[in-house]
């Protein structure tokens, strides 16, 4: 995007309304532009240019990309990797000198992401390219919110982004390493400065328990138009908000407030509760970013999620189906945006403008429209729960919990669920589930029913294995007291930024340590 036109326009309302319709002229531009694209042929091209750019990289070089002219030879040339194999074959030796391994330029950032599936940190490469490839993503959310809804102006004010720490580490190439979005907003343009919130000084701070106040004070005097972050500290930062300014609503702080950004987590819990916060002027919108890369951002004009073409990423995807256990086949069949289905879960593999090729990404999303692309977002190919072999996926649960929430008539902000093994005195385990409820706490037996019985419609093996409690005992819910998972995310030095409460753990080993820890919080 470019910013140069906003460069003078700081000053006054009136100045900003000049700005406010700026945006939306390239708004509208880049929506008819992205109407009218030929996806599938983008994404060819996109794939040609990144195997040319990195011919002459050590991958490159493995992998003949020479030799590489069309979709298929790259697919019988590159086999489908995760992180464990990237780092293993052909980063760990060389971090954080990455360049000429898999991407040609020097390497400016590391994006550190918790590795869920993996329970390790992440370093992901973060090229000069990756920056505008994320920025024009998020150009994107803009464009396609403002083209739906061209008088809600967001450049009259301000767009909080609650982001991580912009206090990187710096690494001994000279690179830096740390949250996505801490490095995100250290990339904002300067002439999108004064349209934006926090500024640097707040930006910095990486203590959330400091942060947090300092963040809720100074953002109640500003004219907010816009809030970004996961949708749990979405929450918290408007509770602080609130404690703040001794307001009733989110509304009564920011009459100005039109949009809501949210993603990193489902936003189905959430929704409701923040209707009530921000009122009915305000609009959300979902986005599906990665640290490997910004898949992406909802439409308005279709309620769904809108996979973005054109940014350097190259998108396949393989039939969840043919997992085992979290795991593709040696030769997986991948499909690209030409061969994809409506109605089909599948798992992303990511080829991007930082040097991850035939990446497995470890998500799992079903298309809802091919022309354009709409998808969903409805889990991770190792965040299953089948500890007793009721094959349940992310998507399940997450609806499971957000119909009983609505049926008790509560909001369950957050929640985490795992398996409780049998012991010697017990013919069966059960599921755990630990909710964080917004305000008091609903029958928590007639809760986990509502559970049980959703997913027992939902899913055909999970009502195998609890019919008659043979093989799975009846699920139990556990009341999480407000902030209790942000204060056991920031005990394991996770708070704030991208950082999110794992929703499944199919070993029961999380769900047991967050328990404990939970318990031992509790007042005698």
């Amino acid at each position: 995007m470019n910013t140069g036109f906003l460069a003078p326009l700081t000053g006054s309302m009136p100045v900003r309304r000049l700005a406010d319709a700026a945006v939306v002229r390239l708004a509208h531009r880049r929506a008819l532009a992205l109407d009218r694209m030929d996806a599938a042929a983008v994404q060819d091209a996109t794939l040609r240019r990144l195997v040319r750019h990195a011919a002459g990289t050590r991958f490159g070089r493995d992998h003949h990309f020479h030799s590489i002219r069309t979709v298929a030879d790259y697919q019988r040339r590159v086999p489908v990797r995760d992180y464990d194999d990237f780092w293993a074959l052909y980063w760990k030796g060389a971090y954080p000198r990455l360049a000429g391994t898999t991407w040609p330029e020097v390497i400016p950032y590391y994006a550190l992401s918790s590795g869920t599936t993996s329970g390790t940190t992440k370093y992901i490469p973060i090229s000069r390219q990756m920056v505008r490839s994320n920025q024009t993503a998020a150009f994107t959310t803009t464009a396609l919110f403002r083209h739906a809804h061209p008088r809600a102006e967001l450049f009259t004010g301000k767009f909080f982004f609650l982001g991580g720490s912009t206090d990187l580490r710096k690494q001994e190439d000279g690179s830096l390493a740390g949250d996505l979005s801490g490095i995100a907003t250290k990339e904002v343009a300067e002439a999108l400065r004064p349209y934006s919130f926090p500024p640097l000084d707040l930006a910095l701070l990486g203590d959330w328990e400091k942060k947090l106040p300092l963040l809720a004070e100074r953002a109640a005097r500003e004219p907010i138009t816009a809030v970004s972050g996961v949708p749990s500290w979405v929450k918290i930062l408007f509770d602080q908000v609130k404690a703040t300014t001794g307001k009733r609503t989110i509304a009564d702080v920011w009459p100005m407030l039109r949009l809501v950004v949210v993603g990193g987590t489902k936003f189905d819990p959430y929704r409701e509760l923040f209707r009530a916060e921000v009122g009915d002027a305000v609009d959300f919108c979902e986005v599906y970013p990665a640290s490997e890369g910004f898949i992406a951002t909802e439409d308005p004009r279709h309620h769904l999620l809108r996979l973005i073409p054109d940014i350097g990423l190259f998108f396949e995807f393989i039939p969840a189906g043919e997992f085992v256990d979290g795991k593709p086949p040696a030769n997986p069949t991948r499909h690209t945006l030409r061969e994809v289905q409506v109605g089909v879960q599948y798992a992303v593999v990511l080829t991007t403008c930082a040097g991850l090729w035939g990446y497995l990404l470890g998500d799992t999303v079903t298309f809802e429209s091919v022309r354009p692309p709409l998808l969903r977002f409805s889990g991770r190919t190792k965040f299953f729960l089948s500890a007793f072999g009721e094959h349940l996926i992310q998507e399940e649960v997450d609806r499971a919990v957000a119909r009983a929430a609505a049926a008790c008539g509560v909001a369950a902000v957050d929640h985490h669920v795992g398996p409780v093994f049998p012991t010697a005195t017990e013919k069966a385990g059960r599921h755990l589930y630990l909710v964080e409820f917004a305000g008091p706490s609903p029958d928590l037996g007639r809760f986990a029913t509502l559970i049980d019985a959703e997913l027992s419609r939902l899913n055909e093996d999970y009502a195998a294995h609890r019919g008659g409690d043979l093989t799975m005992m009846a699920p139990e819910v556990r009341a999480v007291p407000a902030g209790g998972f942000a204060a056991w995310m920031a005990a394991r030095g996770k708070a704030g930024g991208q950082n999110k409460v794992p929703r499944i753990d199919n070993s029961g080993a999380v769900t047991a340590q967050l328990a404990d820890w939970l318990r031992s919080r509790r007042p005698e």
